[in-house]
């Protein structure tokens, strides 16, 4: 089945349950496409080699598939993310955390850069 949201066809089925008249089977799915097209956003000419981006994707879809949870908030999928391009390239994690935190001002941006500057002094 082609994601709704960003089309691709490479959707996985998580979870099937019958409705409640039994007419018809509802599958929930999840598109690893999805996760990784924001990763690849913030990504964008940066030196990180292709392979790593794909490692890291394919560690946060199976930390997400052995959470055992069949419904999985955003913010923790965002949480992940965040974590693991933390540790892969800072402006990337710096350009997705604008997006995620959604940053209205400029300080808030200064703010979180700062916070980021005193962790790694």
């Amino acid at each position: 089945m082609r994601c709704p949201f960003c089309g691709a066809d490479d959707t996985q089925v998580k979870d099937s349950r019958p409705t409640d008249d039994r007419g018809a089977i509802r599958r929930r799915r999840f598109c690893p496409n999805c996760v990784a097209r924001s990763i690849y956003i913030a990504l964008r000419k940066r030196p990180v080699e292709p392979e790593r981006v794909e490692r890291m994707i394919n560690s946060l879809v199976r930390q997400l598939e052995s959470s055992g949870e069949t419904d999985i908030p955003s913010d923790m999928i965002g949480g992940l993310v965040m974590e693991a391009l933390s540790s892969l390239d800072q402006v990337a994690y710096i350009r997705f955390a604008s997006v995620y935190r959604n940053f209205r001002e400029a300080k808030d941006f200064g703010e979180f850069v700062g916070r980021i500057a005193a962790d790694g002094d």
